[in-house]
């Protein structure tokens, strides 16, 4: 009996069908940052909520808006345009605040809250390496949340430009008036310079620190993260009566390479207030140990997580 000629085209296409697709290191480390976004919703979701308040608040101090643009009138130039940037400053300023908050959080529970609901085991079943996922996490607090921080604030300081020219204009006042003492382009550059340097790449190691004692610890990572700061401090204190590790800490959290570059120590002005020197910024030393020590701290994350199971 003769065998069918196609038996073997078929054979050979079914054989090609059955080996797996490589999947690109990209789309790899998309999905599992696409990952964090679906597990994590607060990480969007509280900085929204909040600026629903804060509108929500603005909105009712519009009715005293049109008395204070009268009383603006009779201040000069400086003053006016301190008064008239008030609200944007404050938006930015509160929701760069509960951005770091969330960034911390999220940091410190990204590797322990899939070993305590166990998801660490399906997990791991997919062909997404370990240094990947670590990765991905390690992306969510030092890039993805300022990006989301800059969008929202962004989004809410267009909302409180158009509800003064509403008010304004519906009161009879004069909207130029506000809306040329506040450029938005201006504050967004200085906005995203300081959330992308300064609350993502400046805080990396605080970020990366948080993510290894999340790898670690069985129990209260917040305690054993903060543990050891404090233990580093105290003895430092007593065995040498210093403090060089808790000043540098200081500078971390508070500062930059020049604490004036980032944030200006006393000012009431936004705009000095995120003055960030990117040529400054990028050439710092600090910045770049910062960085290395970010790296050591996340390749720690990722041999931990290797050979870490479920709590």
């Amino acid at each position: 009996m003769n065998t069918p000629a196609n038996v073997i085209p078929d054979a050979q296409r079914q054989a090609h069908a059955m080996v797996p697709t490589e999947i690109p290191a990209t789309t790899l480390f998309y999905w599992s940052v696409r990952r964090e976004l679906w597990e994590y919703r607060s990480l969007y979701i509280a900085p929204l909520a909040v600026a629903a308040v804060f509108l929500v608040g603005f909105a009712i101090s519009t009715v005293y808006l049109p008395s204070q643009m009268r009383m603006a009138a009779g201040l000069n130039l400086m003053q006016q345009h301190a008064l008239s940037a008030q609200p944007y400053d404050n938006a930015a300023l509160l929701l760069m605040g509960v951005g770091f908050i969330i960034a911390l959080y999220y940091s410190v529970e990204a590797l322990h809250g899939e070993r305590r609901d166990r998801s660490i085991l399906f997990w791991k079943s997919l062909p997404v390496s370990d240094a990947t996922t670590v990765l991905a996490k390690a992306s969510v607090p030092i890039i993805v949340v300022p990006v989301l921080v800059f969008l929202i604030t962004a989004v809410t300081q267009i909302i409180i430009l158009l509800l003064s020219g509403v008010v304004l204009a519906a009161s009879g006042s004069s909207v130029a008036t506000v809306w040329s003492n506040v450029s938005l382009p201006s504050m967004w550059w200085m906005l995203f310079a300081h959330l992308v340097g300064g609350h993502g790449l400046w805080y990396a190691p605080i970020y990366g620190w948080l993510i290894l004692v999340s790898a670690w610890a069985k129990r209260a990572p917040i305690l054993w993260a903060t543990l050891p700061v404090l233990a580093i401090a105290f003895i430092e204190k007593t065995a040498f009566n210093t403090s060089y590790f808790i000043t540098m800490l200081g500078d971390r959290l508070v500062g930059g390479p020049d604490r004036g570059t980032i944030v200006a120590a006393g000012s009431n002005n936004m705009e000095s207030m995120l003055h960030l020197d990117p040529v400054q910024f990028l050439t710092s030393p600090g910045l770049w140990i910062g960085l290395a020590l970010t790296a050591a701290f996340l390749a720690g994350a990722v041999r931990l997580r290797r050979s870490q199971g479920p709590i």
